[in-house]
């Protein structure tokens, strides 16, 4: 540092110390799903071992339905949610210490997207937080953009798209820049707008990308930051101030829901697709051969009630591209080949320094079996894990890649949050509402279990010294002091 800054004036050199520090705050507060990996920070405090105990519940607050993690920043808590009867979207700011409402904003969304109504929601998206605004993402709407009270500062209207699942990936924040990742049927993108004015700084267009529901991960190598993009087969990095594609990889699932993990110089990649694994791969027919078996009408095209085959049957609507309700020859060989060559499974990734597409040697280790759907792995002292439907647990020594135990959960069903770390534990939560608390050591030992008796889909987070789990009726803040 002497020599950087000989000759430099006091006066600079004070402007720099400055910089650095508002830089450093500003960091602090940025707040997006999996920003903090999934782990709590330092200053969390003692997490409840037991969420049975009457005394460690602090408030519940009744909400509407909605599948986004509670976003934490500023002493005020930030969700969004759907209430179907009214066929209303809403974004919504508690308050941490008592769970008290500050505010409710609505969208006026002129049509609701379609979505899974089994599974799925129209506000799914987490919100994302600077310290000073909020960033709330409907794909019924669009990106909006308010002030910590609730004023609308800014909207960019996007959506709906064709995708009968609606959307899922949630906006990150780096440089000052709101990011947005969209990967559906058709139009598939990655932006860049401006936190501050909404300004579209730029678009990358993904016409190789179909559905896929993963949020961004913004990974620093060689001090640099980079935008860590998984869709469809392929994980790549981006660059945050252009949309530059940097580099990219193969050996990804067919559609690509968890998240990015970056830790290092490595990126932890899991996922997974029905009908990706070993003797149970769905394969499709060469075109030829499945217009002589099945165009009854001699037309060229293979509707939904000539083709015979039920995985082409079961996903005709993202096949179908132009949605006339037929299949031509490249809407049924683009799906043929994402099927061919979609992988399920978990990668340790170490990118060379070179940019484009990256050598098989980047793979590190690959381990095929316990690759979840949803929910994205957590890397937590050396320790990747994984939870994959049924309540699976798979926990990965990362160094070498093997695996140090594969055991059931005592909540089985869906796991569509991802798991988190805290004091010494890890918290799974089912879809059917089962929270199970591990220790975060290598040998297997669960805690507890608590069964609140209603759904959840978001994740649970630990911040402010409270535990926050959401279900699909409300959010309960736990603490112990």
């Amino acid at each position: 540092m002497t020599n950087i800054l000989k000759g430099t004036s006091l006066a600079v050199v004070l402007l720099l110390i400055a910089g650095s520090a508002v830089v450093s705050t500003a960091e602090k507060h940025l707040v997006y799903f999996r920003s903090d990996g999934g782990i709590a920070g330092p200053g969390s405090g003692h997490v409840p071992d037991r969420l049975d105990s009457p005394e460690v519940l602090r408030w519940r607050t009744l909400l509407d339905a909605g599948h986004s993690t509670p976003t934490v920043c500023k002493n005020r808590i930030f969700l969004t949610t759907f209430n179907a009867a009214r066929e209303e979207l809403a974004t919504v700011a508690l308050s941490v210490d008592s769970g008290k409402a500050l505010w409710k904003r609505t969208v006026p969304a002129t049509r609701i997207e379609d979505f899974n109504y089994q599974t799925g929601s129209a506000a799914q998206a987490t919100p994302a937080c600077d310290g000073r605004r909020v960033y709330v993402f409907f794909g019924s709407y669009g990106l909006i953009c308010y002030d910590l009270d609730g004023k609308q500062l800014w909207d960019h209207r996007m959506g709906p798209f064709q995708d009968e699942y609606g959307s899922a990936s949630s906006p990150v924040l780096v440089n000052g820049r709101v990011i947005v990742q969209q990967d559906h049927d058709v139009d598939s993108f990655l932006m860049a707008l401006d936190g501050e004015s909404g300004r579209v700084l730029w678009k990358t267009e993904r016409p190789d990308a179909v559905r896929s529901y993963s949020t961004p991960a913004v990974w620093t190598r060689n001090g640099r930051k980079e935008l860590l993009v998984a869709g469809a087969l392929e994980l790549a990095g981006f660059d945050p101030a252009d949309g530059k594609k940097l580099w990219w990889t193969d050996g990804l699932a067919r559609i690509v829901i968890p998240t990015p993990v970056p830790s290092g110089d490595t990126v932890y990649m899991a996922s997974w697709s029905p009908g990706g694994d070993g003797i149970r791969r769905s394969e499709i027919e060469p075109w030829p051969e499945a217009l002589r078996r099945w165009d009854r009408n001699s037309d060229g095209t293979l509707s939904r009630y000539e083709v015979r085959n039920p995985d082409v049957r079961m996903r005709f609507f993202g096949m179908d591209i132009d949605q006339n309700g037929n299949l031509n020859r490249e809407e049924w060989e683009r799906y043929a080949d994402v099927f061919q060559r979609a992988q399920n499974g978990i990668l340790a990734i170490k990118p060379s320094s070179a940019n484009g597409r990256q050598k098989d040697s980047a793979v590190v280790w690959q381990y095929t079996r316990g690759a979840p759907y949803v929910a994205t792995p957590l890397l937590d002292n050396n320790l990747l894990w994984i939870v994959k439907d049924g309540g699976i647990v798979t926990k990965i020594d990362v160094e070498s890649g093997k695996v140090l135990q594969q055991k059931r959960l005592p909540a089985i069903g869906n796991y569509y949050a991802s798991p988190v770390s805290a004091d010494g534990k890890v918290f799974f939560a089912s879809d059917q509402g089962t929270v199970s608390i591990l220790a975060n050591e290598p040998d297997w030992r669960v805690i507890s279990t608590h069964n609140f008796r209603e759904r959840m889909y978001a994740s649970p987070l630990v911040a402010e010294g409270c535990l926050f789990i959401r279900t699909e009726k409300a959010l309960y803040c736990f603490r112990t002091e």
